[in-house]
């Protein structure tokens, strides 16, 4: 089994939990976290890190709040470091125009099975397959059908964390209730309904993960 990790995630994470420590100390913590996860928790022998470029394709749908906008973009003092570490030393690979997000759900969507997703991210649960939690040191698997469940909570929940408006009053048990049980086309229905056609298709374009490069996202027919 291949693990395919989040390395946005992790450099921020260890670069500010390193915040006040030396370069060597940045290194050492991340290199024994990688480590004791792939021998202990999730037993990998194979891996691929992934990270995000300077440019994405989102920027250009998202029309009702900027992309990432409330990010006040404060980046820990060892996060270049990091990034440049997990390149020469962790199998990782720097993707421009998508997200390493899109380029992890990619290779999840070609190795199925075989592979698991490392990170924290809440998004990834659209994607079927295998999932590691680092933080709650909890392996589950996602169904095709709960991704797409996952998927369209989404469009009414929202996502607070990259900028994207869901519907006022709707949280995740609310939608669940709302879209539980429907075929996709009857999600969709829904969607439109609370959000209107235009912000239910900008919505998906900003929070569906590719599945392949030619890739993007459509309303169910």
């Amino acid at each position: 089994m291949i693990a395919l990790i989040d390395g946005d995630i992790l450099c921020y994470r260890i670069g500010f939990a390193t915040q006040e420590e030396s370069e060597d100390v940045a290194i050492r913590t991340m290199a024994r976290f990688l480590e004791d996860m792939l021998m202990f928790d999730i037993d990998c022998s194979t891996w691929r890190t992934y990270l995000t470029g300077s440019s994405n394709y989102r920027h250009d749908y998202a029309i009702t709040a900027p992309y990432k906008g409330n990010r006040k973009g404060e980046k820990p003092v060892h996060h270049s470091l990091l990034r440049e570490y997990l390149q020469y030393s962790w199998n990782g690979d720097v993707y421009e125009g998508i997200e390493a997000d899109d380029a992890i759900a990619i290779e999840a969507t070609k190795f199925g099975d075989d592979s698991i997703i490392v990170s924290l991210d809440k998004d990834f649960d659209q994607v079927q397959g295998w999932h590691y939690n680092f933080v709650k040191k909890e392996k589950y698997y996602i169904t095709a059908e709960q991704g797409l469940l996952n998927f369209y909570m989404q469009f009414l929940v929202g996502d607070r964390i990259d900028n994207i408006i869901g519907v006022k009053g709707i949280g995740p048990k609310k939608a669940h209730k709302l879209l539980n049980g429907l075929s996709e086309k009857e999600m969709w229905d829904v969607v439109v309904d609370a959000l209107g056609e235009e912000r239910a298709i900008e919505n998906g374009h900003l929070l569906y993960m590719l599945r392949s490069l030619d890739d993007k996202f459509a309303p169910p027919a």
